[in-house]
């Protein structure tokens, strides 16, 4: 009988300033799995979390450009493993969740587990952070056609092929709005877990600006959209100069209509030029629908070129707990 490789499981750890928690962190998902390899990335922190977290046993290695969006570029391109884990390092999440998201991956052949936040004490959720969350979530099931329950999670389980097909652009906090809709419009089977969220360990203070990341994330999901549907974009954007253009130019017609006269002379200039832009912003949304339907069949292409990580979670000694199981299947071929 052929035999199976022992699966490789990477835990990927960014942190900055992290000091209080790293230890705690690093030790759980040593306890909860046990053959993985834990790779901590510190992003320029000024206090001992490098120090400490080496103490605790974990791969320490460094990123020098700030962003959390820069760490995770990093860690897919230096890492090669079957199963990525990926958590922050402030000890919020449930490192005991991780066998059951990894489980779920491997038994249903996905390409990214998400683990869906559900706060265990008022700590856990800032009332700025859970609207934004919502709203956000919202939003992009609105662009994009599909629901999530929790975009901004952290907490994620991939295949080896969404790590070698993911490019990584963003540098901060949207990267994780950026993870869900590379899934989505690579059609990426996917799943949701619910898993427990904690407050932040004693003497760590949060990195995430409610106002400042939350307008980031909104630009990002903006710039994908465009990205990813530049017709879409560009066609509305083109009707609302058309129609500028026609609620102008309505009393200019009708005053000719019945004088014979163009008195407003600069508004009829502004109505031809906005016309003269809707027309441009449809014809470079369709334009650009080509490039962008060929370039995500690239994309496709180097998804299904990159292996598996496997299909048979039997070999890698791996339970899955059975709290916290609440899982939604998503798969989109």
């Amino acid at each position: 009988m052929e035999m199976r490789a022992p699966t490789r499981i990477a835990v990927l750890i960014p942190c900055f300033n992290e000091a209080d928690a790293i230890f705690k962190v690093v030790e759980d998902f040593r306890r909860a799995l046990p053959q993985a390899t834990i790779y901590v990335y510190d992003n320029n922190s000024t206090d001992n979390t490098t120090a400490i977290a080496r103490a605790a046993g974990a791969v320490v290695r460094q990123e020098f450009r700030r962003g959390k969006g820069n760490v995770v570029r990093r860690m897919f391109a230096d890492i090669d493993a079957d199963v990525y884990v990926m958590a922050d390092g402030d000890g919020t999440y449930d490192a005991g969740s991780a066998p059951e998201m990894i489980h779920q991956l491997q038994e249903n052949n996905l390409d990214m587990v998400v683990g869906c936040r559900v706060d265990t004490s008022q700590d856990a959720y800032r009332r700025g952070h859970r609207l934004g969350n919502s709203l956000l979530t919202g939003f992009v099931a609105r662009l994009f056609g599909r629901q999530f329950r929790d975009i901004l999670s952290g907490y994620r389980v991939f295949s080896r092929r969404f790590a070698r097909s993911f490019p990584a652009l963003s540098s901060g906090f949207e990267i994780e709005t950026e993870m869900t809709v590379h899934s989505l419009e690579l059609r990426m089977p996917i799943a949701e877990v619910a898993t427990p969220y904690g407050a932040r360990a004693e003497g760590t203070a949060s990195k995430l600006s409610t106002y400042k990341d939350g307008m980031r994330i909104l630009r990002t999901i903006l710039a994908l959209y465009r990205r990813e549907y530049p017709a879409r974009f560009f066609n509305t954007v083109g009707t609302l100069f058309a129609l500028a253009s026609i609620g102008l130019a309505t009393p200019i017609v009708l005053e000719y209509l019945n004088t014979g006269l163009v008195r407003r002379f600069p508004t009829a200039f502004l109505c031809v030029g906005l016309m003269l832009c809707a027309g441009g912003l449809v014809g470079s949304g369709l334009i650009l629908d080509t490039v962008t339907h060929g370039r995500r069949e690239m994309k496709r292409l180097m998804y299904l070129v990159s292996a598996h990580s496997g299909s048979n979670i039997s070999g890698s000694n791996i339970s899955a707990p059975s709290q916290f199981n609440d899982v939604q299947r998503r798969e989109h071929w």
